[in-house]
């Protein structure tokens, strides 16, 4: 059942570029709260943030979705 809730990669791709979720909140202006709770899979973002993530940490966004 746990593996049904993982839905991103954020916290893999983040740990494979070597930055930190504190860094990806400033360039988002988003709370380091909240990027922690998609690291975590407690929530998740919209598709115009999965976007600005995949840009920002140079990845397609399908490396951030799990199919």
């Amino acid at each position: 059942m746990d593996k049904d809730k993982n839905l991103n990669r954020i916290k893999a791709v983040l740990a494979e570029k070597h930055v930190t979720s504190k860094w990806l909140a400033e360039q988002l202006g988003k709370s380091t709260c909240t990027v922690s709770k998609w690291c975590s899979q407690k929530t998740q973002p919209d598709l115009q943030t999965i976007n600005q993530i995949s840009k920002l940490l140079d990845v397609k966004r399908s490396e951030l979705i799990v199919d």
